[in-house]
């Protein structure tokens, strides 16, 4: 484990290094990511929806299916292999999945992670009020992920009374992180509400009203340095969570050009849009998606029920607007243009991508680097 002069967390009887490397899908973060990050003592994490794009043969038993379970079956066949392929990767290192609660097998998807020895289950888009329930009978961390102090709040209390608080709380800021965001609309992502310095103040401040012993706070949008780890530390938090610097690294579950599209894009080539799940989300503008961008109104405007259905047949988001036919939302198939992101197609795929530079402005480094330097201000060249 690296040295460092952070303070060290203990997460249901184990002790890591006080780094998350965030879970990205389809497929960017999982088991080659996140047993490299869990080598070295800090939390990988398996990001757990359509993983079958890392199988062939799963692919070739689903792919032409237009049954949504057989689909379904053949991602929690998905999921336990990268568990246990994680697990070889770091035995005794802390294994984490992500699971976004807009997802519609989210349910499936926690108690498959459960059943093949995850050792945290990490829930965002959405309140994952019902996460209790979902892992009840497993000894397994619960993490959520939210985004404000009224998410908190929520949480805090639903599951308070079922006796059950969690292991840490994961604040994202919208303003920075990549991905779907934690805001519900686009105008909200600059609010002051996400800063991390009135947050870290407001939350702890809610454990003392609550009268609870203090949950480590996890903050994660827009961190790519040993410094701004400094401030945070500072600020009250426990930790810190990092998507877009682990996504690029040698040990990253995507092909090369997907991480090399990440590190070449600059401040003008990352866009804010509205995603199928409704929700706004930060990517690179490649050739897909600065031509859907231009096109966005007018399928949107095109959209409705009667004329809908689901482009891939996996009905993955609760909530989809391509699939429902929703003008309030987006008018793509997020998981088709996922897939081809990772798979390396610069020309279909879609990038996701948080704002803020790269710690390594123009090269893939390994995992090893990444932590060495937040952990410790120590930069390979």
């Amino acid at each position: 484990m690296i040295k460092t002069s952070f303070p060290l967390l203990t997460i249901r009887g184990k002790t890591v290094l006080p780094v998350f490397q965030g879970g990205m899908g389809v497929g960017v973060s999982a088991h080659k990511l996140a047993g490299s990050v869990a080598k070295q003592g800090a939390v990988g994490t398996i990001a757990s929806i359509d993983l079958r794009v890392h199988y062939p043969d799963l692919l070739a038993s689903s792919n032409k299916s237009r049954d949504p379970e057989v689909i379904e079956e053949c991602n929690l066949q998905a999921l336990d292999r990268e568990i246990k392929a994680a697990r070889t990767i770091a035995p005794d290192g802390f294994i984490a999945v992500n699971t976004m609660k807009a997802v519609a097998s989210h349910a499936k998807l926690v108690r498959q992670a459960c059943e093949s020895g995850a050792d945290a289950i990490v829930m965002g888009a959405g309140l994952p009020l019902d996460l209790p329930e979902m892992t009840d009978g497993y000894d397994i961390a619960l993490i959520p992920i939210l985004a404000d102090a009224r998410g908190v709040k929520v949480l805090l209390k639903r599951w308070m009374r079922k006796g059950v608080k969690p292991d840490a709380i994961i604040l994202e800021n919208p303003k920075y992180a990549g991905g779907h965001l934690g805001a519900t609309r686009p105008e909200e992502i600059g609010h002051e509400r996400y800063d991390f310095a009135p947050l870290l103040a407001g939350v702890n401040k809610l454990f003392d009203d609550l009268e609870i012993e203090r949950i480590p706070l996890i903050v994660a949008g827009g961190i790519n340095s040993f410094e701004s780890l400094q401030e945070l530390f500072e600020l009250g938090a426990s930790g810190v969570q990092l998507g877009t610097a682990f996504a690029v690294t040698e040990e990253g579950d995507a092909d090369d050009v997907f991480k090399q599209t990440l590190i070449d894009a600059k401040a003008e080539d990352i866009v804010t849009f509205l995603s199928t799940a409704g929700l706004p989300a930060r990517a690179v503008k490649t050739p897909w998606l600065n031509k859907y961008l231009k096109r966005e109104d007018r399928l949107r405007a095109l959209a409705a029920p009667e004329r809908a259905k689901c482009a891939g047949w996996a009905e993955c988001l609760s909530h989809c607007g391509f699939r429902d036919g929703n003008p309030d939302a987006g008018q793509f198939c997020i998981l088709k243009q996922l897939e081809a992101a990772v798979k390396g197609d610069y020309e279909k795929g879609l990038f996701f991508r948080g704002s803020e530079p790269m710690i390594f402005k123009d090269k893939i480094h390994p995992v090893y680097d990444v932590l060495e330097y937040l952990l410790t201000g120590n930069k390979a060249a």
